[in-house]
């Protein structure tokens, strides 16, 4: 192991090196190095043992910056869709409230997920959900209202859970 442990340490240089010219910014770089290591180390029974150290560090190092990517702009079109902001560079804190606002999103009661959705991403019209639902249109408006808020509410950590009107 302590050969390994050699081998880590001599290439932790370059896979900086490689981090920060993908990611243009050192502590995310180090995140990206740090993050890496773990699924290296984690996964280290499905390394050939035949195979090339540095290749497969630095593969797993680009799979993982190429990952988040990905999350980060998924992140940001659904914080476009539910804030209706359109930023034209998902930055990183645009990206953390999106990833905030997913996990609010998430915790929401299955009935305010689901009208959501319809409208702010499905695009559906008040109408059209009034359609689907079998309720009045002045129904759909005030529980997406309701749904809205609770959203909100949520994602500035305001309340832990919404509550819901029970009606008679």
């Amino acid at each position: 192991m302590n050969t390994l442990d050699e081998h880590l340490r001599e290439l932790i240089p370059r896979l900086r090196r490689f981090a920060l010219s993908l990611t243009h910014n050192s502590a995310s770089a180090d995140d990206l190095v740090q993050a890496s290591l773990e699924r290296a180390l984690a996964g280290w029974g499905e390394k050939r043992a035949d195979g090339d150290l540095r290749a497969w560090l630095f593969a797993i190092l680009y799979r993982q910056f190429v990952d988040a990517h990905r999350r980060s702009r998924r992140y940001a079109r659904m914080l476009e869709f539910f804030t209706g902001r359109d930023d034209a560079v998902p930055s990183v804190e645009r990206s953390v409230m999106a990833q905030s606002t997913l996990e609010a999103f998430d915790r929401l009661p299955t009935e305010q997920r689901a009208l959501l959705l319809m409208v702010s991403v499905e695009g559906l019209t008040y109408k059209e959900v009034a359609e689907i639902l079998l309720v009045p249109t002045g129904t759909v408006m005030s529980r997406l209202s309701r749904a809205r808020q609770a959203l909100r509410q949520l994602s500035d950590g305001e309340i832990s859970s919404p509550s819901l009107r029970i009606l008679k």
